[in-house]
């Protein structure tokens, strides 16, 4: 297949095989100048701020340089890399390597790293890099026993547990279409039993106006009898205020007004103690409101009511 954005010079001959190699160039271009060394250019960034070595001025965390990577060693499988920098502000170089077996990056040579640690043992919590431990030597028999003990959970507990797991499974997956018709059928039961629920919660808003909104409980034994007790209490209350409003009207005054002027002429308090009194009372009023002809409403004259007019 024909090479995208590349130019093939007319002499060139696929025996000799790709571009880079026809040319004498390497995939990675300047980058790998220092191939042959085990040196290959790489963008790098700080890990925290550092103080350079030569020139002694603070480097911060996050500045990128140009820096020659280098394997110099492994943990286990895991390869150590070494990055050797040039200081932007001198012609000072410093390196730093990589550290898998306390997950971090150590400062070699040429700067100091600025110490912003925060020392968990210090403040009674526990070592985060300490990979060793302090172990205590193994007992023979303490590792026997622990076995054992290891031996009797799996026997006992785990593999029951999974034989149990099993046979439900086992018991699901048998006939899936049997299963879910059953499933099926429930859930059209209950949907139905819901439809009849908001077809009932419908009527009763349109009956009443109530707003659409309003979310309506469930008719249930425990709805019910706290609808009981709330119209008791309400009930309960009415009579109450009934009973104050009754004991009001029985010591209040009556007043009577004249028939001979607009002024009133007598004035009797009337403190009944009963219901009997307090009736005597109202009649009384009423029978003085009637006898007044100046507390007599007035009535607009009609065609079946003219005006009659005296002569002086």
């Amino acid at each position: 297949m024909q090479g995208f954005n590349k130019y093939y010079p007319p002499d060139y001959d696929p025996s000799h095989g790709s571009l880079n190699s026809y040319r004498g160039k390497h995939a990675l271009g300047d980058r790998a100048r220092k191939i042959d060394q085990g040196i290959l250019i790489t963008r790098f960034e700080l890990p925290f701020n550092i103080w350079c070595g030569t020139c002694n001025n603070h480097i911060g965390m996050g500045v990128r340089y140009n820096a020659e990577k280098k394997k110099i060693g492994a943990y286990y499988s895991t390869p150590i890399f070494s990055f050797r920098c040039k200081c932007h502000l001198c012609d000072g170089w410093f390196e730093i390597q990589t550290d898998p077996k306390n997950t971090r990056y150590v400062v070699v040579s040429g700067a100091r790293q600025k110490d912003e640690e925060w020392n968990p043992e210090e403040n009674g919590g526990f070592a985060i890099h300490d990979t060793e431990g302090s172990a205590a030597p193994a007992d023979p028999l303490a590792t026997l026993e622990k076995t054992t003990d290891a031996q009797n959970h799996l026997t006992n507990v785990q593999v029951p547990r999974l034989e149990l797991l099993q046979s439900l499974s086992e018991h699901y997956n048998a006939d899936p279409y049997s299963l879910s018709c059953k499933v099926r059928k429930r859930f059209r039961e209950a949907k139905k039993i819901e439809k009849q629920k908001e077809k009932a919660n419908e009527h009763i808003k349109g009956r009443y106006a109530l707003p659409e909104t309003l979310q309506l409980l469930e008719d249930d034994e425990a709805a019910k009898q706290t609808a009981k007790e709330e119209w008791i209490k309400g009930k309960l209350e009415l009579e109450l205020q009934e009973r104050t409003k009754r004991r009001k009207l029985a010591v209040e005054t009556v007043t009577i007004p004249s028939a001979s002027g607009s002024r009133p002429s007598l004035s009797r308090k009337v403190a009944p103690s009963t219901g009997v009194s307090a009736l005597r009372a109202r009649i009384l009023e009423n029978t003085a409101r009637q006898s007044n002809p100046f507390s007599r409403p007035k009535i607009p004259p009609t065609k079946d009511r003219p005006v009659i007019l005296k002569k002086s």
